[in-house]
């Protein structure tokens, strides 16, 4: 069965800008220096931290076997979804919550829950029919 994951093409694209973005970084900072604003040069501090950080995500989720993605179909025998097992998980999750839910009886007066056995609402104090 087929299935869609983050792509290599996108990660890689956001690899590839934030290299970019830690060459501004860097040209932020030397700009800075040669004007005298020395303060100003920590924005360019913190472009690049930001840059290494997502380009290390972005390329190796480029490069990785098992990496986390969206917009490549692949074969179930080619890759193996990571979040599939949690999303599995999830929705047993909701629809058990969803079956205890629908047991519930209400109100006809007041639409609070009520239990199944009472004969009065404990919320306005009609009898129940």
């Amino acid at each position: 069965m087929k299935s869609v994951k983050p792509g290599r093409g996108p990660s890689l694209m956001g690899g590839i800008m934030a290299v970019f973005m830690a060459l501004f970084g860097i040209f932020w900072i030397i700009m800075a220096f040669n004007m005298g604003a020395g303060a100003f040069s920590l924005f360019g501090l913190i472009f690049v931290f930001v840059a290494i950080t997502v380009a290390v995500f972005n390329f190796k989720n480029a490069l990785g076997k098992k990496r986390f993605s969206s917009f490549d179909i692949t074969d179930s025998t080619e890759e193996q979804d990571p979040l599939d097992k949690n999303i599995k998980d999830k929705e047993n999750e909701n629809n058990e919550k969803n079956d205890a839910q629908s047991e519930k009886k209400f109100c006809p007066y007041c639409g609070n829950a009520i239990e199944e056995d009472y004969t009065y609402c404990v919320f306005c104090g009609r009898k129940i029919n």
